[in-house]
Formats: C-alpha cells, structure tokens, sequence
C-alpha cells in the first residue's frame, strides 16, 4: 500500500530529472547598440521571434552616444560578454577595429554594400546612412540668408543663434573627425576655435537640438536627418538643407550604421547570424520606411537621392587613428 501511495510522487520526481537533463539552454546573442532604442528595439525583438534566440541588448543613452559603448567595449578586450555591436556611426568602429577588438566576419548580405561603406578587412559593415544636415526655423531665417556650409558655425552673424551637439560623442564627433580628416588639423582646430567663440549652443543630442530649433530658441543647427525628419513630419516650421554642394565644397558628411562581430564573443555563430539579418535589404528597407527615414545602401535599394549629393571624402581609418588627439583639443575647448 505505501509503495502504491509514494508511486506516482516518485514518478514525478524522476521525470522532472529526466527533463531537466535534457533541456537545451535557449540560445542567446548579446548585443551593444548605439542607434536609437524606438528604431533598433523592434528589428532585434523581431529577430528574437523569428528565430528563438534570445536578444540580450545594451542601449547607449543620447547624452553619450556611441562613445559610452564603445569605451565598454575596450574595456571588456580579450574577455568581452558582447557577441555584436551595432554602431550608429563608422568612425568609432574603426578606432575599434584598430585597436584589435574585432573578429573579421564578411556576411552574404553584404556583397550587394558598395566597399566604400565596409572594412578591407571585413572588421566592419556599413549600413542605412544619414547624412549630417542644416536644420533652420523658416520664421526667423529667410531662404536666401539660410546657412549653406558646416563651416556657417563659425559665421560671427550667427552668434549665439546656431548650436551643435557636444562634439564629443556620436554622429557629431564623427562629423568633427572627418573635418579634421578633410580640413587638416591646423585649419579644423581654428575652425572648432571659432565655433567656440561664436556662443555655438551645445546640447546633449540631436533630439534636444532639433526642439530648440523648432520652437524658435535657436535659427539653426546640424543634426542627423532622422531628427531633420521627425521634425518635419511632426509640423514644426522648420527646413532641411544639405550643406557644402556647391562646386568645390567639402560635400555632405554620409554616416552609415555600422555592424561588427567582437573578437572572442561568447557566442560567436549567433552573433553572425544576427549581422546576416541587419545587413538584409529587408532591415535597411524597415529602416527607410521609419520615421528615421534611414538612406538605404544596398545597391538594389540604393536611394536616387545619393547619386545626386556631393558627398565629403573622408579616410574613416586615418580619422579613427587621429581621433583620441582630435578629441582632447575639443575636449579642451568646449568643456573649459
């Protein structure tokens, strides 16, 4: 009788051990990204349910973008916990690349990227572009006065009514290391020197600079077209201009996203798979559709809008290398 009763307890014991010795873990990738958490959270949760693994992701802040992740990474060299990071710009990804921290990984979905927008060494991959655009208040800037040029920054007749994000992280930091790299050290430090000196408002990000735009706090400024197009579509009198076109001008800055495997990453097979999905046509054509209204790469899907810009020539790799200098002299000046 007791043997009877302890039966089916015992029975459900022993299949409980059974099944949790033959459980699969639920496979996982970690991922750092640097681009904005309302536009990467749902292609990474969307990747999550179509495949089952589990997304692990780490989100920079806007006050600190890119360069907060990209600090973690080095940190972490030679005993990283991120498989993939996602990267809202390319300068950054190079000073990584050099400093040995990434895996080389040339996905398939990527031989349809022009080798402009990838590493030589397959360390990185460029993807969905922004440009770095003038964004002005239409009532208190009249067409013909608007600003044409980066250098406008420095104009003494916008004193103390433009403004930039700190130049110290993200798009704006890479936007100032291709000025560097196209100017020249001497005549990029006078200019950031000018810029100094002409009250240029500073703010936290591109999202804070484009509210003070629109409310008429400031005239202008430079951000991402992601914000240049947020603004638009939420009614604000604002107009969107790409600078330096004119004949012999520096071009517009074009930044990619960018996407990289870390060396050692702990789960390395589903870090590529994750690269695979955000170099898809299909994810540069989602983020194009956004409101982010992202510039797709992809040559099948390359935006007519391209071929008609000047666009700056920048050396990402020989910027990346100066980009420590070239930071602390804007350290230096902007935060004294």
């Amino acid at each position: 009788m007791r043997m009877r009763q302890f039966f089916p307890v015992w029975l459900a014991v022993i299949l409980v051990l059974l099944t949790s010795g033959c459980s699969r873990p639920q496979r996982q990738v970690v991922v750092y990204t640097a681009w904005d958490q309302i536009y990467s959270e749902p292609i990474l949760k969307e990747y999550e349910r179509r495949t089952g693994v589990r997304v692990l992701a780490r989100y920079d802040v806007e006050a600190a973008k890119t360069s907060g992740l990209v600090q973690a990474l080095l940190g972490q060299s030679g005993h990283t916990s991120c498989d993939v990071f996602w990267s809202n710009e390319v300068a950054q990804s190079c000073l990584l690349a050099e400093r040995g921290v990434l895996e080389p990984y040339r996905s398939p979905n990527a031989q349809d990227i022009p080798a402009t927008y990838r590493d030589p060494q397959d360390r990185w991959t460029g993807f969905a572009a922004r440009l770095r655009v003038i964004l002005y208040n239409r009532e208190l800037v009249a067409a013909e006065e608007a600003p044409h040029s980066l250098l406008d920054l420095a104009d003494p007749r916008w004193k103390g009514r433009c403004g930039m994000p700190y130049p110290l992280f993200g798009t704006s930091a890479s936007q100032a290391a291709a000025l560097f790299d196209r100017l020249g050290q001497p005549q990029a430090r006078e200019f950031y020197r000018r810029v100094a000196e002409n009250e240029v408002t500073l703010t936290d990000g591109n999202a804070r600079l484009k509210d003070l735009i629109v409310s008429g706090q400031l005239a202008w400024g430079v951000v991402d077209t992601d914000d240049a197009h947020v603004a638009q579509l939420q009614g604000g009198p604002v107009v969107e201009l790409v600078p330096d076109q004119e004949e012999g001008g520096l071009g517009a800055v074009l930044m990619p996203n960018s996407v990289m495997l870390l060396r050692g990453a702990p789960h390395s097979e589903e870090g590529r798979r994750l690269i695979d999905f955000l170099l898809s046509q299909e994810v540069e054509d989602q983020l194009a559709g956004s409101e982010a209204a992202q510039i797709p790469l992809h040559l099948k899907a390359s935006s007519p809008r391209l071929a008609e810009l000047r666009l700056m020539t920048i050396d990402w790799n020989r910027a990346a290398a100066d980009w420590e200098p070239t930071m602390r002299y804007l350290q230096e000046i902007f935060t004294r």
